[in-house]
């Protein structure tokens, strides 16, 4: 039995790793100025960790769409898997050479291709698409917040998010 509507707390899921942070930040400046010794250093370090959660969970909580779209999507061994109900495969991160926002006709979706042309279209609100947060912000030269903004703006055509530059053999 939930005492939390289940709206609020799809709300408050989302933003778990900011309100985490902001709750060891406040933590942290009550030991910072209320305490003396190893306890003020500890707020000290505990305000900066909790400040940088915080900031990291705010960008994780805009790329999330609230998991209950159609499909399941898993990273494992740098491996991104999406299952669809009519479609679904594998792709390597490594072999990742562009990721794209597509707002397709019912719902957006990240197609991310492979080298060997391999497209895998997931759709954004997919479940466990927050997953995907991770292995793009690992992609060499993403820019995050640029990646963030294209989301929330829900683009009319299809945009390119990253592509990999080329590689250069010594």
């Amino acid at each position: 039995m939930s005492f939390i509507r289940p709206e609020l707390a799809r709300k408050l899921n989302r933003w778990r790793e900011t309100l985490a942070g902001l709750a060891a930040a406040a933590l942290g400046f009550l030991w910072f100025s209320t305490a003396m010794g190893l306890l003020w250093i500890l707020g000290i370090v505990l305000m900066v960790g909790g400040a940088l959660l915080a900031v990291a969970g705010i960008q994780c909580a805009r790329f999330r769409r609230g998991g209950e779209g159609p499909g399941l999507v898993q990273v494992l061994e740098g491996q991104v898997t999406y299952f669809g109900p009519h479609d679904g495969g594998t792709v390597s991160v490594q072999d990742l050479v562009s990721v794209e926002l597509d707002p397709g006709a019912e719902t957006p979706a990240w197609v991310v291709t492979g080298t060997l042309g391999e497209a895998l279209r997931i759709p954004v609100d997919a479940v466990g698409a927050e997953a995907l947060f991770d292995v793009f912000s690992g992609l060499p030269g993403l820019q995050t917040e640029a990646m963030l903004q294209k989301l929330e703006r829900n683009p009319s055509q299809r945009v390119t998010v990253w592509q990999r530059g080329p590689v250069l053999v010594h």
